[in-house]
This record gives C-alpha cells, sequence and structure tokens, in this order.
C-alpha cells in the first residue's frame, strides 16, 4: 500500500515539473534534465520504498551544509560555532549579502544560508583542504555504509569559476572576523563539498540516520551525537528551504534541506528518512516537483511533526 501511495504521489508531483526551471547560474547545473523526479524512501526499520529515478546522480549541494555543521560542532562545540554563525532565519535568497552587512555583528544568520556555510567550512579542523574534504567523506560514509562517494569535478570547476557573489561574502566575513582561516582555501573546500555527487537513495539513508538521532540503523551505535542531531534538525525546519521554510514547515511540517541540484533530504523523527531529486526548481531555489511530493507524502501518511 506505501509503495503504491509513493508512486501516485511522485507521478502527480510529476506534473508540476514544467512548471520550474533548473538551475543555470552555475552552467554544469543547466545541463539537466527538468523532467527528472525520483522519490526513496527509507524507514527505521529497514524497509526502502522507491520511486522514479532513484538511480540518477546529482550533486548535494546546500543539502551538504548539514554535514560541515555536524563536522564543525563535533570539532568546535556549540559556543565556538555559534558566535560566528547565528540560529535565526532569514526572509531573503540563500546568497544574499544584505543583512550579513547591515546586522551587527557582522555574522551570517544562519549556517544554511551561503555566508553561513562558507563560516561553517572554515571551522572544520584538518590541516588542507583535502584532509577536511574526507572528513565530510567518512562522515557520509559513516551514515550510509557506502564507501564510493566522490565529487563531480566538472561541476565543481562550474561552481567556482561563476562564484564571485560567494566570494564576496566570504571576503567581507574574513574583513569582519568570521573567517580566521586561509578564504580561498574555505571556498575550494566549501565548492568541492556542494559538489559531492548523490543518489536519491543515498540521501534517504543519510535522512533516516537523522531520524534515529544520529544512530545507525543496524548496530544502534550512535554516528552522530543527539543533540547535534537535534540541532540539525531543528534548523532544516527553521532555514532548510531557503525562504520557503515557514511555507514549507506549514504546509508538511518535516525537517528538510534542499538543493540547488534538486535534491531534498527529509527527515521524519522516529519514522523515516526521504531522499528526493527533481531539478526543476522554483524561484526560491527548491525542488517544484520535490515539494509536492513531500507535502503529498506529508499528508497521505500524516508526518507533521507539528
Amino acid at each position: 500500500m506505501a509503495h503504491k501511495q509513493l508512486q501516485d504521489a511522485l507521478a502527480e508531483a510529476a506534473t508540476h515539473t514544467r512548471h520550474g526551471a533548473v538551475a543555470s547560474y552555475i552552467p554544469e547545473l543547466a545541463k539537466q534534465d527538468p523532467d527528472r523526479l525520483g522519490a526513496c524512501v527509507c524507514l527505521l526499520d529497514g524497509t526502502v520504498l522507491t520511486a522514479g529515478d532513484v538511480d540518477i546522480p546529482f550533486t548535494l549541494q546546500s543539502i551538504s551544509k548539514i554535514f560541515t555543521l555536524i563536522l564543525a560542532i563535533c570539532d568546535r562545540g556549540t559556543d565556538y560555532v555559534f558566535q560566528r554563525v547565528g540560529k535565526e532565519p532569514t526572509g531573503d535568497p540563500f546568497n544574499s549579502i544584505v543583512k550579513l552587512e547591515t546586522i551587527k555583528p557582522h555574522k551570517p544568520l544562519n549556517p544554511m544560508i551561503n555566508a553561513g556555510a562558507i563560516a561553517v567550512c572554515d571551522m572544520i579542523a584538518g590541516s588542507s583542504v583535502e584532509e577536511r574534504l574526507e572528513r565530510i567523506m567518512n562522515l557520509l560514509s559513516r551514515m550510509t555504509g557506502m564507501q564510493d562517494f566522490r565529487v563531480n569535478e566538472e561541476v565543481y570547476r562550474s561552481e567556482k569559476l561563476t562564484a564571485d557573489r560567494n566570494r564576496a561574502l566570504a571576503y567581507f566575513m574574513k574583513d569582519s572576523g568570521v573567517l580566521t582561516g586561509d578564504v580561498e582555501e574555505t571556498l575550494d573546500l566549501y565548492f568541492r563539498h556542494c559538489a559531492i555527487e548523490v543518489t536519491s537513495r543515498e540521501v534517504a539513508q543519510l535522512a533516516v540516520v537523522l531520524a534515529a538521532d544520529g544512530k545507525d540503523l543496524q548496530t544502534g551505535v550512535s554516528i552522530i551525537p543527539r543533540d547535534v542531531a537535534r540541532i540539525c534538525k531543528t534548523f532544516m525546519v527553521t532555514c532548510g528551504m531557503y525562504n520557503a521554510s515557514g511555507e514549507f514547515a506549514i504546509e508538511a511540517g518535516i525537517p528538510a534541506k534542499s538543493g540547488v541540484a534538486g535534491g531534498i533530504m527529509a527527515t521524519v523523527p522516529n519514522r523515516m528518512g526521504i531522499g528526493v531529486y527533481g531539478p526543476a526548481l522554483d524561484d526560491k531555489g527548491n525542488s517544484i516537483a520535490g515539494v509536492r511530493l513531500l507535502e503529498s507524502l506529508s499528508e497521505i501518511w500524516n508526518l507533521s511533526i507539528f
């Protein structure tokens, strides 16, 4: 029954792809097929449900911000992290510089916008970009049980070559003391971790670990400290869907983090993790069909945490 419900909901959501458009400001992302749509659901009992294009690779983009935040908190502690990055949602686009410049102190409002994620990358321990990237990859591997995560080099280079706004954010934060390390190295880590390639199956596996309060489903061993998992899920509710987070919280009511490649990672505490891929985006930068699908599943399966 649940599998059929997922398939039916995906078929209905797929009709909305024509109302969106793929991200074009990163040229490599503009090559994606806007009609793709796939979803995977991982339940805490190990059941896996799939529908549509679940094995099409795409890049994490802003979904990666959850995993760098996990590492930064584990490395530095919450006091250090949140002295440099705030905890409040923003009504501005994810790459806006307006509030960074006008509020005091000059720190990003939260870790889910670009400025905040760049600042978080600066806090991850490691002697090189490669070492810090490997730590991010290792976290993903521990959460999914998979070892073959890779950076899509074409997307990475495309993003790096067109990142003038992100460079402006980073150098402003360096000037204001938020960034303490080398700006170009921090940006390189940011571009690389956004370009890590996944499928919606893998995103669902990542999400279900958060749903289980950071525990490995098979062993019960803690991969992520419970308090850190709680912080991440809270940010997913308040800030995870860019400046549509409030609307999504009302309509779907589940913690979720989106990325401009079309991915959405949703986690329903103590129930399931969901990975969605639909590269046609709405005007906020969220997968237009993916949002529709998650809203439908929330209603059908009574998923809202509110």
